[in-house]
């Protein structure tokens, strides 16, 4: 038995569909097809129905497939055991709060991924470090800034919130509001200081730090927040989000790094996966200079 007629077995199963797996295994559909019916004249049983649209397993393939992973497992567990060690690869990148978990995941497993052997250690925007993710507000002497992201801030309201009934959130409506202040917040320090010119008090229930915290409170209905217009908060059922009419409640974000380090290093891979993430060309250079 071909270990890798199991691992397109495996990949079938998983995608449901023998194309898709075919993409996912990088070989021709045909030969993916052919591995699996011969996988099947070893075993003398049928795997998968075909369908219309995709295929579905047997109960043979059921059974299969429980077999299949462990041994799979247990040979890719093989193969690392003889692999030469890798030279680790340290690498300190400061961040700023609140700049999105699944995001920012996202990016440090591709980060992750290209560098076998990567230490990554992730500390405060104003430690030592290799590279830090920051606004351009907090650039240093020296620093290039290769953008990545641009956030509009909106306010976070509790399902079924009177304002949600509202497509636009104006000045007047923060009077009396149940409000989480948030510090740091970019938008808190915009937003702040024309309601004290328009003499408009919101209710300030906490004042935190982290977003995943106001977030919660949120969604607990305790009060409302200002919060970055992050793709994954748009498909959540326990909370709102609004528009707020004034402008400039939004920030710039991206990979702050001395460019004499930036060649043939750690630095180098992650300033590539950064600049796919990039917001218009005449805003990618920027040092503190022109800032």
């Amino acid at each position: 038995m071909d270990i890798r007629h199991l691992k397109y077995f495996v990949a079938v199963y998983e995608q449901g569909s023998v194309s898709a797996a075919s993409r996912q295994c990088f070989v021709a559909q045909p030969s993916l097809s052919a591995a699996i019916r011969q996988l099947e004249q070893q075993l003398n049983v049928t795997l998968f129905l075909r369908q219309p649209k995709g295929v579905t397993p047997t109960e043979d393939g059921e059974r299969l497939y429980g077999h299949a992973c462990r041994l799979l497992g247990q040979f890719q567990a093989l193969q690392r055991s003889f692999t030469e060690p890798v030279d680790k690869i340290r690498f300190r990148l400061g961040l700023i709060r609140a700049l999105g978990v699944e995001r920012m995941s996202d990016l440090l497993r591709q980060f992750s991924l290209q560098l076998p052997g990567l230490e990554l250690q992730l500390v405060e925007p104003d430690e030592p470090c290799d590279a830090r993710i920051i606004s351009p507000e907090l650039l240093k002497s020296g620093e290039q800034f290769q953008p990545m992201y641009h956030d509009h801030f909106q306010l976070a309201l509790p399902a079924g919130h009177p304002l949600a009934l509202k497509q636009q959130i104006h000045l007047q409506d923060f009077s009396g509001l149940a409000l989480i202040k948030r510090t740091p917040c970019e938008a808190w320090q915009k937003l702040y200081p024309e309601l004290v010119r328009q003499g408009i008090k919101p209710d300030i229930r906490a004042d935190i730090h982290t977003i995943e915290y106001a977030l919660g409170l949120v969604s607990a209905g305790v009060a409302c927040a200002l919060v970055p217009d992050f793709e994954q908060l748009q498909q959540r059922q326990d909370l709102v989000l609004r528009p707020i009419a004034i402008t400039g409640l939004e920030r710039r974000i991206g990979l702050a790094y001395s460019p004499v380090q930036a060649s043939g290093s750690a630095l180098e891979t992650l300033l590539r996966l950064c600049q796919k993430l990039a917001i218009p060309l005449a805003d990618q250079t920027l040092s503190q200079n022109e800032a």
